[in-house]
């Protein structure tokens, strides 16, 4: 059974008086060479343990389940899971479990299959997104200190763009530095919105986000980063003389030494800096709090 055919799709909905849910994102692939891209650029090994956000019917999660040692399908609609039982029946390295991955413990997760299955080489966790919720999910796991090697997701277009922007253009923001901070991001493929069952209103792109084992800059303290960098984005059409105001009890006068002390000028604004002269900033912001 060809899981990613529009026929199959089409059945199984009937089958199980299945309806798609608009508010969950649920678009199903039914492009084998983009499924096969995605298992490959997200290197998945034979001694690899996947975990899966969104398995929908279970399209990436049977191809997963043929490279890797084990897949854990992490799936909210309850709906899906007698189908996903149904699809993945043959796959005896697969796991499902209904929960919301937002809520989800995934370090636990992780550990507790160790601990039932031995040791893994690595940890990959792969996804289709629903467009709405990608940025909270990625930083949730992100935040969270996630242990794993890397995270290969589907998302909007537009949401990878931003991701992967470089200082200096108009995409570039608050969420390409704080990925960035975390990540290497590699972009994997391109995806057509009309590979897709039902069809979306946007294109998409698979990222490849390799977690760092040393983050790329060093900080005094990272929630002032943080805070420097959501300031500078928050009123980006400003100076960052006036829109680092945005930093929790800061003075102009402490923004106006901070920015001399990194040697940034002041009328410059935050889309120009780069991680490292935000790291600097940061450092000198958080000795004048």
């Amino acid at each position: 059974m060809k899981l990613y055919a529009p026929s199959t799709i089409r059945d199984i909905k009937e089958r199980y008086g299945f309806k798609l849910s608009k508010s969950l994102g649920q678009n199903f692939l039914t492009d084998k060479n983009i499924i096969d891209r995605i298992i490959e650029g997200a290197g998945i090994g034979p001694e690899d343990l996947v975990i899966e956000i969104g398995p929908g019917i279970g399209v990436i999660t049977s191809e997963a389940a043929e490279t890797a040692k084990k897949v854990i399908a992490v799936e909210i609609d309850k709906n899906l899971i007698p189908i996903l039982k149904e699809t993945l029946a043959d796959r005896d390295n697969v796991e499902i479990v209904n929960q919301d991955i937002l809520k989800t413990d995934v370090n636990k997760l992780i550990e507790d299959c160790s601990k039932g299955e031995g040791d893994f080489s690595g940890v990959k966790i792969i996804g289709n997104l629903p467009y709405y919720i990608t940025t909270p999910i990625i930083m949730k796991l992100l935040e969270d200190g996630v242990k794993a090697d890397s995270i290969t997701i589907m998302m909007q277009k537009e949401v990878a763009d931003r991701i992967k922007a470089a200082p200096g253009t108009k995409a570039y923001g608050a969420l390409s530095v704080a990925v960035q901070y975390y990540c290497t991001v590699e972009a994997v493929v391109n995806v057509p919105k009309d590979v897709f069952v039902p069809q979306p209103k946007v294109d998409s792109t698979v990222l490849k986000l390799e977690i760092r084992e040393e983050k790329p800059v060093e900080l005094k303290d990272r929630e002032v980063f943080f805070s420097c960098v959501k300031a500078g984005f928050g009123q980006r059409r400003k100076t960052l003389l006036n829109s680092l105001m945005g930093v929790k009890n800061i003075t102009k006068e402490a923004v106006r030494e901070s920015l001399e002390a990194a040697g940034i000028d002041p009328s410059r604004r935050a889309e120009t800096l780069d991680l490292e002269e935000f790291a600097n900033l940061s450092n000198e912001v958080y000795s004048r709090l």
